[in-house]
């Protein structure tokens, strides 16, 4: 049985995501699915309307703009591939109730099964819309549901249930850093549309100075990963399936 929630239960087999060589680490991005779902990737202008303080409804509209954007990156580049796309479904909800379940906590999160994005709107993000902050909900979301799609997460089940509780905490964390890597390279080609209001060093610092989560990994290891994909522009730079353990610690 798979967990409903991806941020509980992560692995997958290394090289999955492309045919031919197996990935490496750092250096440059490697042949196969990895050239035609990135490189040097042409500006894509997104209408991402602006939140305005309080209104829940604005956020709603703001998400939905991310969505549209992400889902137009995203199947151009599987079609550019010549893999099957389909959009996940995508649920805003004020509550803690959602198809794949209870959500016992705040922000976004994907649920495989039902191939679905619930993104969950906070107080804390009514009373502070940090804009880049909350783009990276769909951002990130989606590039679980890349996983999905690609088969890393049915890949994941087969590694993930047999394996000791460290090992299970260490592939979550690889699954994790590949899906801000991915949302890096959507970044790479949206940014200026997503209007942050931060300039990306300064986002990529404060990923790196935010609280470390078990299931995440540690910060400095998420930011870079997430500036790893912005900077190459292509899901090539994102595999942390044979990353040393350090960088994905």
């Amino acid at each position: 049985m798979r967990t409903l929630l991806v941020a509980a239960a992560t692995c997958m087999v290394a090289g999955l995501l492309l045919p031919g060589p197996a990935w490496a680490v750092p250096g440059t991005a490697q042949p196969g699915l990895s050239d035609v779902m990135g490189g040097d990737q042409p500006r894509l202008t997104c209408a991402i309307p602006p939140i305005r303080l309080g209104a829940t409804a604005s956020l709603r509209s703001f998400h939905r703009a991310m969505a549209r954007c992400a889902d137009r990156f995203w199947s151009g580049r599987f079609a550019a591939a010549g893999l099957p796309y389909s959009p996940p479904e995508v649920t805003i909800t004020t509550g803690t109730d959602s198809v794949c379940g209870k959500i016992t906590s705040s922000g976004a999160h994907y649920c495989p099964e039902q191939r679905t994005i619930v993104v969950r709107i906070t107080k804390q993000e009514l009373r502070d819309p940090f804009r880049m902050n909350i783009a990276h909900s769909i951002a990130h979301e989606w590039g679980h549901h890349v996983q999905e799609l690609t088969g890393v997460l049915n890949a994941q089940s087969a590694l993930y249930w047999p394996a000791s509780d460290k090992a299970r905490t260490l592939l979550s964390h690889r699954l994790e850093m590949q899906a801000e890597c991915f949302a890096g390279v959507f970044y790479s080609a949206t940014l200026e549309s997503i209007k942050p209001g931060i300039a990306w060093e300064e986002w990529i610092e404060a990923v790196r100075q935010a609280e470390e989560s078990e299931i995440h990994g540690k910060p400095k290891n998420l930011a870079f990963w997430q500036d790893r994909g912005y900077r190459g522009g292509a899901t090539g730079f994102c595999n942390t399936w044979t990353a040393n353990k350090a960088k994905v610690a």
